[in-house]
């Protein structure tokens, strides 16, 4: 639905002036949200689904309710399954009036007409919730392999088009719409965290990304490579005729009930350009401490270290091991009334009601250590870093904890030691990191086994042997693995939990720190003081039957 014509439909009604309407649609544009999301947010409607009784008004049609409503077969019958996804239409009824439709976009006067043509039948229109109708035309018409088969063999585009109005207008045709809003849903309904779009040379390639692994879908031909890349640059709103560079861009859309919140980038390549949406679920940031899966021992650090009133906590890992998801759930623990909280991130990945939140934009000079700069301005009592990245911005963070401030922040390290190390080759200063640091947390992601397929597994001595572990040591301790069913696609594992090494920083390793002892140095002083390594805590969920040897060697 066009945000545009609800606002206008909302305002030419007398239910908004004008001035209203320039702010709803200024708010939609910047928050990603539907016009009735907004609407509702203004007060002027109680929640988003009320917009439909007036789209219905206007129109002068009915609304359906099709929440608990399933269409006999016979209406079904009525539109072919590819007519039904390419126009988003849902027959709901039949009589001497003709075929009574709901249409995912009703305000569309084309769509009613191109029916008429394509059925050769009179067609009405009838009203119900967008989101819905697309729920019940997925359910009642097969599987989404079923609709990206129908939907390709409607999709013939003109693949030689540079100009970029040919190319807007193909974007916006509504088999290339129906096929870029399917592989979407399919994606997400996966649970996918990336989706990638990848054009090659003889083939373009729609990956995308569950707990950590890539998997392929079917591939459309080639010559739809330029318009579903066009496509989702309309979506994110990207200059679709700028191929040239790298662009950024967002997209927020309705999928089922659930809103989601994409992150688009595109990368210009040899053969077209390759883009990549990053899923931000926003369930994640709704996380608590309680429900990370945390060791007893690291859970009851963490909650004690964040109440502290100064210091530096870190937590460390390769990208996608989970840092942000911890670091939100400290920050939900101590978004308090009697607390005020900032944080620089690049980008704002989920809002957080109750904390100050700041983009960098490093386009216009805004970059980390201007904003902590800024930050300590602000009164603050506890400050988030989205990234260490660079000396500046890691010798302000130092500062900010020594003048009595609590500084969490994020790091790219292989171990919790490595951290130490790493911001003294920053060029920070030996005695200020040992004395303003007060923990460092690394962390993984590993998948865990499949609970419908699990199943009890031998090892062999050769894997053992890649653990460090032999066969007698192991006693009656045992492994699973996931035998692969329906329910985890074949693959033996659903969904993920972190393994964690936590470095407490205690006299004995500021010493160390002071001293500029090496890593392994640091380490080895740390594991003496009773640090569980990764590899440890890989081994612990293995006998605890989460997870199997073959994600604990991936990943430590």
């Amino acid at each position: 639905m066009d945000h545009h014509q609800i606002v206008e439909l909302f305002e030419a009604r007398g239910l908004i002036d004008q001035s209203l309407a320039q702010e709803i649609l200024a708010e939609v544009a910047n928050s990603g949200k539907t016009a009735g999301e907004i609407l509702a947010d203004f007060d002027v409607i109680q929640n988003r689904d009320d917009v439909w009784p007036v789209v219905a008004s206007e129109l002068g049609v009915q609304m359906v309710d099709l929440r608990d409503w399933t269409p006999p077969e016979a209406i079904l019958a009525l539109i072919p399954a590819g007519t039904a996804r390419l126009h988003g239409a849902l027959p709901v009824q039949f009589d001497e009036a003709g075929l009574h439709v709901a249409l995912v976009d009703p305000l569309n006067p084309q769509t009613a007409e191109d029916l008429r043509f394509a059925l050769g039948r009179e067609i009405n229109v009838v009203i119900a919730p967008d989101y819905l109708v697309e729920a019940k035309i997925n359910d009642c018409y097969g599987g989404e392999g079923k609709a990206m088969e129908d939907l390709l063999n409607q999709l013939v585009i003109n693949s030689e088009s540079q100009n970029a109005a040919d190319l807007e207008s193909e974007a916006n045709s509504a088999p290339i719409i129906r096929y870029v809003d399917l592989v979407l849903y399919q994606a997400i309904k996966e649970q996918a965290s990336d989706i990638h779009f990848e054009p090659f040379e003889n083939e373009f390639k729609i990956r995308y990304r569950v707990d950590g692994a890539l998997y392929e879908m079917a591939p459309p031909p080639i010559h739809l490579a330029l318009p579903i890349i066009s496509r989702v640059k309309v979506m994110s709103n990207m200059n679709i005729a700028e191929r040239r560079i790298p662009q950024d861009g967002r997209i927020v859309k309705q999928i089922g009930e659930k809103q989601v919140d994409m992150r688009v980038s595109s990368l210009p390549t040899h053969h077209g350009e390759s883009i990549v949406l990053r899923v931000l679920d926003r369930s994640s940031v709704n996380l608590s401490l309680e429900n990370l899966g945390l060791p007893e021992y690291i859970y009851d650090y963490i909650t004690e270290t964040i109440e502290k009133p100064n210091g530096i906590f870190i937590v460390t890992g390769p990208t996608g091991a989970g840092k942000t998801t911890t670091l939100y759930a400290a920050l939900r623990r101590i978004n308090t009334i009697d607390s005020k909280l900032l944080t620089a991130e690049d980008p704002v990945e989920y809002d957080i009601d109750g904390i100050v939140q700041i983009p960098i934009n490093e386009a216009i000079g805004l970059d980390f250590p201007r904003v902590l700069r800024a930050f300590l301005r602000q009164d603050p009592d506890r400050i988030m870093i989205g990234e260490m990245r660079d000396r500046e911005t890691a010798t302000i963070g130092i500062q900010a904890a020594l003048t009595g401030h609590l500084v969490l922040s994020t790091l790219h390290t292989n171990d919790a030691p490595g951290a130490v190390t790493r911001l003294i080759d920053m060029g920070c200063e030996p005695f200020l990191v040992g004395a303003s640091l007060e923990g460092v947390l690394a962390q993984r992601l590993v998948r865990t086994i499949c609970k419908e397929c699990k199943s009890p597994y031998e090892p062999n001595e050769a894997i053992l042997g890649q653990l460090g572990l032999s066969a007698h040591e192991l006693g009656d301790k045992q492994f699973s693995t996931g035998a692969g069913c329906d329910s985890c696609g074949q693959t033996g594992y659903r969904g993920r939990r972190g393994l964690y090494e936590l470095l407490n920083i205690t006299d004995p390793i500021r010493e160390l720190i002071t001293a500029r002892a090496p890593t392994v140095v640091i380490k080895q002083k740390a594991v003496e003081l009773g640090m569980n390594t990764l590899r440890e805590d890989g081994l612990r969920n293995i006998y605890l039957g989460h997870t199997t040897i073959e994600e604990v060697l991936k990943y430590t």
